[in-house]
């Protein structure tokens, strides 16, 4: 009878826990130890799987709080969990929240984590918050599963064998070309390593004519428009241009036909003027000098200076002496020349 009472006292219990604030505000046995002064963290989560309250909250795989409610944003894109840490804790303000699985089939917990020694900042305080940024998961087995069974299924694996068939068939009998093939693209690449720092100049060189042409882009823009008529005369008069362009290809055959067909002549007319050139080349300094007198024959050109319209300018002086004994010279006036 005992018995009976205390089984409809727990189902009353359970009863009305259900009705009120269900069994996840029931503190469980067995959970962390939150001391006398637990402070809360907010932690927001892209994704919590089937994390649920009461889930346990670790430093280093020891317990140290527990997940008290798991929410939605307000914007609906991520997840927010509250939790209760033990007071006595010290973590980083800029701590690490991980959602992570005691075992491959186990229960999820949130696990807690500061960063690197020379990246903390401050302590974590209670209605601390850590955003999205420092949160992340493990992948679940159902979702390794699920790859695999694509990769499996469907995936590359059925054809790494006709990939490796399709490898061998195409290098059979090739090898030495593949080893040259190899061998030339490390060349190739030793001299672009080699070059590299004229290659680092062209790109500086063209970095700086960038942003030489880039204040003047409403100029290239006019130039460019202004093109515009001139491509399209051009591209009016196509036809006339293919014409020209036959024309030249037609006349260019019938040149060469011409030279073809008088080579022999040609090279018989210039050995004839052999000995005329070679004449012409030991005659040397003569020729030009008889090329003065030519058109001032009988006179050369020094004597052309001396003409005067159609006279030549002349200047006589005469000296005559007295046949008589101790008379004195009688100097004459100088005669201007007459006509020439």
């Amino acid at each position: 009878m005992r018995a009976a009472r205390l089984t409809a006292a727990l189902l009353a219990g359970l009863t009305a826990t259900g009705c009120g604030a269900g069994l996840y505000d029931v503190d469980l046995p067995g959970g962390a130890d939150l001391g006398d002064h637990p402070y809360q963290v907010t932690v927001h989560f892209r994704d919590v799987l089937d994390l649920v309250p009461q889930s346990a909250v670790k430093v280093e795989d020891v317990p140290v709080g527990r997940v008290e409610a798991i929410t939605l944003s307000a914007d609906g894109r991520t997840a927010v969990v509250s939790l209760s840490v033990n007071g006595e804790i010290r973590l980083a303000a800029n701590a690490y929240a991980r959602l992570r699985q005691s075992s491959v089939l186990g229960e999820k917990f949130v696990e807690l984590d500061d960063p690197d020694d020379d990246a903390r900042i401050g302590t974590l305080a209670d209605g601390a918050v850590i955003p999205v940024e420092r949160t992340n998961r493990n992948p679940e087995i159902e979702e390794v599963f699920g790859a695999l069974s694509l990769l499996l299924n469907g995936g590359g694996i059925g054809q790494l064998q006709l990939i490796t068939q399709e490898l061998n068939n195409a290098l059979e009998g090739r090898e030495s070309d593949i080893k040259s093939l190899l061998k030339n693209l490390d060349t190739f690449a030793g001299q672009l390593d080699s070059h590299r720092a004229e290659i680092v100049r062209a790109i500086e060189g063209m970095d700086r004519l960038a942003a030489d042409l880039g204040p003047r882009g409403d100029q290239i823009t006019a130039l460019l428009e202004g093109l515009g008529p001139g491509i399209e005369v051009l591209a009016s008069q196509r036809e006339q241009f293919v014409t020209m362009l036959k024309s030249l290809d037609r006349l260019s055959g019938v040149a060469v036909d011409v030279v073809e067909r008088s080579k022999d002549d040609l090279v018989a007319d210039l050995r004839a003027l052999e000995p005329t050139l070679r004449e012409l080349t030991k005659a040397g300094q003569q020729l030009p000098q008889a090329m003065e007198v030519l058109f001032t024959f009988p006179f050369t050109d020094k004597a052309m200076a001396a003409v005067r319209g159609d006279y030549i300018n002349s200047y006589l002086s005469f000296s005559a002496q007295s046949p008589v004994p101790g008379a004195a010279a009688l100097p004459l006036p100088p005669v201007d020349g007459g006509e020439g």
